[in-house]
């Protein structure tokens, strides 16, 4: 990964949303649900106020309109700050 967040920003990897069908309609990509959970790729080094309590590997849940939208070599991220972030699942 070429991308190095800063200060108390974390890049995550959306998982991918949950395709699902009614009677055989299909949902197209707008009208899925946004996901909530992600895997963290890497991490900024804290601030001086907020220590990085993430790390790289952790499956993390955040807020629906959190963070900014990337697109890097053709993959969607997220970059958001650490307080964004809601828990970790273990």
């Amino acid at each position: 990964m070429n991308i190095k967040p800063l200060a108390d920003r974390v890049l995550i990897e959306p998982t991918a949303a949950e395709e699902t069908t009614m009677s055989g309609i299909i949902i197209p990509d707008s009208a899925k649900e946004k996901p909530l959970k992600g895997k963290v790729l890497a991490v900024g080094n804290g601030t001086k106020d907020e220590e990085m309590i993430l790390k790289e590997g952790d499956t993390v849940l955040y807020g629906k309109y959190s963070g900014t939208e990337i697109e890097f070599e053709g993959k969607k991220y997220l970059m958001m700050r650490q307080n964004d972030v809601l828990a970790i699942v273990e």
